[in-house]
């Protein structure tokens, strides 16, 4: 038994290296189009994170179920995120190893994109969202696992940094394009027995079905993946660890043996997912009704506030996207770690102002310091993670790295309803205050994580890697 798995190791190391000696140099256009089909899924993202609690209320949901009614997200990517990354680890097709994942996500995602403002009940508006998560999950864990496929160790922060930038382009398209429509064309934003959810929440949907798919279309046409150097050796670790049954089998086996470092940001992730879920859950209503003063879903100040609260999400991540670009800076700087806590404590700091703010325009000065925590979310933690766990399983890891994403979301969709009602009274903007307290937290953890910097080859624009001391 030890000597058949001491084989198995030895030709996951052999492939490993065959994986890292093809590798070379990417150009700015050809970061452009691996990542590009980031931008659909950030733009479905978008959507979903800027409306589906307005949806939910216009459906006639009440602020203590909003958690409950958002469970599907979480629990979907603790399901889905390992088990579709070690399929793409140990999947070949002509098609290629990441992409088909890429492609059926994104067909699926479009139909759930299209029949989501349609909704008629509560029920059918959770279950599409269902849909929607699980079909975005099968097309962004692969493309996590795409970028260190293909990029050598030196441009993997700058193709991290471009996958935000599509992240950032896509949100805040998606943020703000029902303000928008309502202001620059017209279009009507009220809500009435007959039209459940406001036609300019509508018609966003259907452009972001259509973005969706194709952005990630254009990716799949335009960026190849090359297969093995040893096709038998990468057949004969698809037979052993392929699979949904030797999925769940390698992603217990992975969980149990994470990397020091993977196990150390888990911390930082839980906080800071924390934090973040509870401002993308009430951070729309909130506005709404704490800042524009409506006190039914169905009226025009509702609407207006929650369009605002669009715009201010698209803001925070137009901030997102030149902050990005500074990272690479600082994290040679003054290091990944304290980068990633300066980052963090600027957003929970922002958020704790938001008690302090009356004027719907001071809202987008707040969200300066959240676009910069979010820019950091999005590029260090995966930066740090990257160099310290082998490149063939990089697919597996990646989805149980997301676990400590999904867990405190789960945390949050249980037990937030009870705190909303007994600790916060109802109040949405306390629940985003508090969210701004559990980005502190993350703040202080990641200085606790121990590693010492160690450059990488070929570094020119890159952050330093980080070893376990």
């Amino acid at each position: 038994m030890n000597t058949q798995k001491q084989s198995s190791e030895q030709v996951q190391t052999n492939l490993d290296k065959d994986v890292v000696l093809k590798k070379s140099k990417f150009n700015l256009w050809q970061l452009w189009n691996m990542n590009f089909g980031f931008l659909g899924i950030q733009f479905g993202w978008g959507l979903q994170m800027a409306n589906m609690s307005a949806i939910f209320e216009h459906l006639g949901a009440d602020a203590h179920q909003i958690p409950i009614l958002w469970i599907a997200a979480p629990l979907t990517g603790l399901i889905v995120q390992p088990i579709i990354g070690n399929l793409s680890d140990y999947t070949w097709t002509p098609l290629g190893r990441r992409r088909p994942y890429f492609l059926a996500g994104a067909i699926f995602a479009f139909i759930a994109l299209v029949f989501m403002p349609r909704s008629s009940t509560l029920l059918m508006a959770a279950g599409l969202l269902w849909i929607l998560d699980t079909s975005a999950n099968v097309s962004m864990v692969p493309f996590r696992a795409f970028v260190g496929d293909l990029l050598p160790q030196g441009q993997r922060t700058k193709g991290f940094a471009m996958q935000s930038v599509m992240v950032g382009l896509g949100a805040v398209s998606a943020s703000a394009l029902p303000w928008l429509l309502n202001n620059i064309f017209a279009v009507d934003n009220t809500s009435n027995s007959l039209r459940k959810i406001p036609l300019t929440v509508e018609l966003s949907f259907y452009i972001g079905a259509v973005l969706f798919l194709g952005t990630v279309l254009w990716t799949v046409i335009t960026t190849p993946e090359y297969p093995p150097q040893n096709l038998e050796k990468f057949e004969l670790l698809q037979e052993k660890r392929g699979g949904i049954a030797s999925s769940i089998r390698e992603t217990w086996y992975a969980f149990r043996d994470m990397p020091p470092v993977m196990k150390q940001l888990a911390k930082v992730q839980f906080f800071t997912w924390l934090g973040i879920f509870c401002f993308f859950l009430y951070f729309p209503p909130a506005v709404a009704r704490n800042i524009f003063g409506a006190t039914s879903q169905d009226s025009v100040v509702y609407s207006d506030g929650i369009e605002w609260a669009g715009v201010c999400f698209a803001v925070f991540n137009a901030i997102c996207i030149g902050f990005s670009f500074l990272l690479p800076y600082l994290g040679r700087k003054i290091g990944r770690q304290k980068t990633h806590s300066i980052c963090l404590a600027c957003g929970g700091v922002s958020l704790l102002l938001l008690l302090t703010i009356k004027n719907q325009y001071l809202l987008l000065v707040a969200m300066i310091g959240l676009g910069i925590a979010w820019a950091s979310a999005l590029v260090m933690p995966y930066a740090m993670l990257t160099g310290a766990i082998p490149p063939q399983r990089r697919g597996i890891y990646q989805g149980i790295f997301n676990f400590f994403i999904v867990l405190p979301e789960i945390v949050v969709s249980l037990c937030f309803g009870w705190i909303m009602i007994y600790c916060l009274n109802g109040d949405r903007l306390l629940a985003v205050v508090l969210g701004g307290v559990f980005l502190i937290i993350g703040a202080g953890l990641t200085l606790l994580i121990k590693s010492s910097p160690t450059p990488e080859v070929g570094t020119s624009t890159e952050v330093v890697t980080t070893k376990v001391s």
